[in-house]
């Protein structure tokens, strides 16, 4: 038994690259007049996870699961891309030991592992590669998260980061009702002050000048 599996992290992604993936490698056909578009090839099972976050592990997703349920020694678990199934390392090796205990193959259809028949295979050679190519790739990761924390930190530094903006659309705003919770009638809002006019310019007096630049109050002589 075939069984596919894919995965995307929000509502607003799409899973039609991974379908199109699936779908040249005759895993899914393709349905004219259809709202999804596409469907389970012949002896193939189809687990989605949509809006589902990396953040989970892979073996506690819902879909994986169903997966769990359904899958028998001999049968094939295949993803599109590696990252859609699993996050980092440690998800990979629970992921691949959880396939070797129920002799599940594990394949992946793109990307750096999409030449090996089965990623689940037990023997120093695979063990190896992907160590070497998710260690690498988790490095990337982290890499790219420090350079954003120092980013954020510099940016804070000279008060140029406010954080992501609160979202607000207009509907949000309440308007004040016309009534207290009394019933009374509320009252209406004072017109906000506006700024007054400056009054006419005015020459000091001479004491003032006597006051500056003396300090004390000796009236001036005219």
């Amino acid at each position: 038994m075939q069984i596919v599996y894919s995965r995307v992290s929000t509502a607003s992604q799409s899973l039609l690259r991974q379908r199109h993936i699936l779908t040249e490698a005759g895993l899914l056909v393709r349905t004219e007049g259809v709202a999804e578009g596409f469907h389970p090839a012949d002896g193939v099972l189809l687990f989605e996870d949509p809006a589902t976050t990396s953040k989970i592990p892979a073996l506690d997703r819902p879909a994986f699961g169903k997966i769990a349920a359904k899958a028998h020694p001999g049968d094939t678990l295949t993803v599109s891309e590696l990252f859609r199934l699993c996050r980092d390392l440690i998800d990979i090796h629970n992921v691949r030991g959880w396939c070797q205990a129920r002799g599940v193959t594990l394949r992946v259809l793109s990307g750096p592992l999409s030449n090996f028949q089965n990623l689940a295979a037990n023997d120093a050679t695979t063990d190896l590669i992907i160590n070497v190519i998710t260690a690498v790739g988790q490095f990337q990761r982290d890499l790219q998260n420090e350079l954003t924390d120092e980013g954020i930190a510099a940016a804070e530094a000279e008060g140029r980061y406010r954080g992501r903006p609160p979202a607000s659309t207009p509907t949000s705003v309440k308007k004040p009702g016309t009534h207290t919770r009394n019933g009374a009638p509320r009252s209406p809002r004072s017109p906000a002050p506006t700024a007054s006019a400056a009054p006419p310019y005015e020459p000091p007096s001479p004491i003032s000048f006597q006051i500056a630049f003396e300090g004390r109050l000796t009236p001036t002589s005219h």
